[in-house]
């Protein structure tokens, strides 16, 4: 039997969510994780497993807002098995740890969360501007000298991409557009006011052809999951499960994995909750996992219906990363969870969906999961 039919995941829980909230990172903690246990039927008593991205230490101010151990000794936990860091297969190999560990017999429950406070931390750090020029990260040293950043990078791609495939910016802002609109049904997305695209194209650019909007958006919050036992699960009606895990590293190679592991198809997805970390990484991913054809994507999200709630994929259905928020995988997976489970309220897909796919991370740092109901 395959890992993931031996897990669920059997709750979820998040914090208030917002642009720089000022709240310490282990009080955001705490009400995602206190959250997650509950919803799951579960006491901290019963939580034996313990996982999360990146751990304690992070690259860069607020990135991370809590370890392993700050949160085993906060909730009291006695546990029998612990995973956290950032060599991970994404950020979402956290989840994938998870599975690992409840399948191999090593924990019952284990809880995993992701916390960021960027947002404030970049706040008292002189903005982002300030932290990213402070950086001692090895890709912002070797990039730095030249006026290279972050968003080059995702700039460069998108470049290359736009010459091979003939995509328009025009058509390529449906990603940004969509997910604003989406967004708007979304309480806790920061970013919720209507974009058309005149606003993405007259945007402030960051790195030619990235616009402010291709840009994910630092938040501070906290989102947990609890990964269980199939068998153990209290509450089956509303247990997520995992169908398959594609933990191999780049965008082909972890999509390739993930429809291994399974006799469903890229037609079965109903809705894709895909990392756009910048928007250009969600056109990766859309290919990479066989959602649209190979260099065809500009043309299929051209007007935006396709994508949309009530269209035949919809993407980023809370937002994602560039209205929502960066939660770094976790926000995606929270969507999929809700809309899986009928609870996506006034941004619910109709049905509800059966088949969810999500992804983590971009080039060689990836992670991809395929959830049913």
């Amino acid at each position: 039997m395959k890992a993931e039919s031996a897990a669920v995941i059997s709750g979820i829980g998040w914090s208030d969510i917002g642009r720089r909230l000022h709240r310490g990172p282990l009080l955001l903690t705490a009400g995602a994780a206190l959250a997650a246990i509950a919803d799951a039927g579960l006491e901290p008593g019963d939580i034996d497993g313990l996982s999360t991205y990146p751990g304690a230490s992070g690259s860069t101010p607020g990135i991370t807002g809590a370890g392993i151990d700050d949160v085993r000794v906060l909730l009291g936990l006695d546990l029998r098995w612990h995973a956290g860091g950032r060599e991970l297969a994404g950020q979402l190999g956290s989840v994938v740890n998870a599975v690992l560990a409840v399948a191999g017999g090593l924990a019952s429950h284990v809880l995993c969360f992701r916390t960021v406070w960027e947002s404030s931390a970049q706040a008292r750090a002189g903005g982002r501007s300030s932290v990213v020029a402070g950086s001692t990260h090895p890709a912002m040293l070797w990039g730095r000298p030249y006026g290279i950043g972050y968003a080059s990078h995702g700039a460069l791609a998108m470049r290359r991409y736009m010459f091979e495939s003939g995509a328009t910016r025009e058509q390529l802002a449906q990603l940004a557009i969509v997910s604003r609109a989406n967004a708007a049904g979304n309480p806790l997305a920061v970013y919720r006011a209507p974009m058309t695209v005149g606003d993405y194209l007259d945007a402030r650019m960051i790195s030619d052809p990235l616009c402010v909007y291709d840009c994910d958006v630092p938040v501070d919050g906290a989102v947990a999951f609890v990964v269980s036992r199939a068998a153990g699960t209290r509450d089956r009606g509303r247990a997520i499960r995992l169908e398959a895990i594609g933990s191999a590293p780049g965008f082909e190679a972890s999509a390739g994995m993930l429809w291994s592991r399974t006799d469903l198809k890229p037609a079965d997805v109903d809705v894709a909750e895909i990392y756009d970390g910048f928007s250009v990484y969600a056109v990766r991913w859309l290919e990479a996992l066989g959602l649209t054809p190979r260099n065809e994507t500009g043309a299929f999200i051209e007007d935006g219906t396709r994508i949309s709630l009530g269209g035949e994929l919809p993407v980023s259905t809370g937002g994602g990363q560039l209205s929502a928020g960066r939660l770094h995988g976790y926000g995606a997976l929270l969507e999929a969870c809700l809309q899986l489970r009928g609870d996506g309220g006034a941004r619910q897909v109709p049905g509800p969906p059966e088949v969810a796919v999500v992804t983590s991370g971009a080039e060689s740092f990836t992670s991809s999961l395929l959830l049913t109901r």
